[in-house]
């Protein structure tokens, strides 16, 4: 019987598939360069740098897909739809939101087993923090 080595495909997490730190951090980065020029999502960040909330939104990322756990060291459990409880997120929010995160992803150019399954899990995750009807 053939042994698989460590650290092929079958053993490595999302994270490592898609290249690591690397690629969330890409990722988020141009993500965020949409937010900041949108006039309906930037009001959302408070903050007058979008720093912090790009590196919390990393380091999420990272360990949602298997990375490190840095994200829950520091903040606790993720807790996402509180914390986004204080900002009215609509449909148009959603959808601003899924268009920055788009082109953030188009960028990456991950293999398309990669890229489909990434993308699920950022409508299903965009979808989720509606909390404000039309």
């Amino acid at each position: 019987m053939n042994e698989i080595p460590r650290g092929t495909l079958q053993e490595q997490t999302f994270y490592e598939q898609v290249g690591g730190e690397e690629t969330f951090r890409r990722l988020v980065r141009r993500f965020y360069q949409g937010v900041a020029e949108d006039p309906l999502l930037r009001p959302m960040y408070p903050e007058e740098d979008l720093g912090p909330a790009e590196e919390r939104f990393t380091l999420f990322l990272m360990q949602y897909w298997g990375g490190p756990t840095t994200y829950s060291q520091h903040r606790g459990h993720p807790r996402l739809r509180m914390r986004h409880a204080p900002f009215q997120v609509d449909a148009a929010a959603h959808d601003a939101w899924l268009k920055h995160m788009r082109v953030a992803l188009d960028e990456l150019g991950l293999a398309p087993e990669h890229e489909a399954q990434l993308w699920k899990y950022l409508t299903y995750a965009a979808a989720s923090m509606i909390n404000t009807a039309d």
